[in-house]
């Protein structure tokens, strides 16, 4: 037989009060990938738009909070972006893919 002590038992541990969730503050600035887009449109770069100036441009003209957190979401960003063939790099640099145009009848 297994004899369980009372007290242990008692001792079981309580619930922790859930604490309410703040509502996610909406940031001053659109999407990652939207701004990439508009800073490579921007730049007019002929080889391409580096990663570093993009960030430049990104910082400079929108309302992003921290530069070193902007970093890393255009360093994930880009890299989403290669992945959906929306840029297209370009030894060490991104541009974007050209447009079919529609053949006309």
């Amino acid at each position: 037989y297994i004899i369980i002590n009372m007290a242990d038992a008692a001792k079981a541990p309580a619930k922790k009060a859930v604490k309410a969730k703040k509502p996610a503050v909406k940031p001053a600035h659109p999407p990652y990938q939207v701004m990439i887009v508009a800073a490579i449109k921007a730049l007019k770069e002929r080889g391409g738009s580096s990663r570093k100036a993009i960030l430049k441009y990104i910082v400079a003209n929108n309302k992003v909070a921290d530069a070193a957190k902007a970093q890393v979401r255009v360093k994930l960003a880009v890299r989403k972006m290669l992945a959906a063939k929306k840029l297209v790099p370009v030894k060490g640099s991104f541009k974007l893919p050209k447009e079919e145009k529609a053949a006309k009848p």
